[in-house]
């Protein structure tokens, strides 16, 4: 259930820069809430968020090649950690 409820790490420029802060970046799943996200960071990292913000990302349109593709939206969670905690992405 907690792998299907937090796919991966957002790794971007962005989140990298947060992370510094204690803020750890997760794309998860459309259907995921506040308090099923704390579970599972606490489940996969033994650690326990201060708290968690979400989201949503909206589908984008953009062109490949001359024709019209649609971006895939979705759900990201912004996980914020006391000073002393920390995640280590393998």
């Amino acid at each position: 259930m907690t792998m299907k409820l937090i796919k991966n790490p957002r790794v971007t420029e962005k989140a990298s820069f947060v992370a510094e802060q204690n803020v750890y970046t997760f794309n998860v799943d459309d259907s995921a809430n506040k308090t099923e996200i704390k579970k599972a960071i606490f489940k996969l990292y033994k650690v326990k968020p201060v708290k968690v913000n979400i989201i949503n990302i909206p589908r984008k349109e953009t062109s490949l090649r001359g024709k019209k593709v649609l971006k895939e939206g979705g759900k990201k969670a912004l996980v914020y950690l006391k000073k002393e905690d920390k995640i280590e992405f393998i």
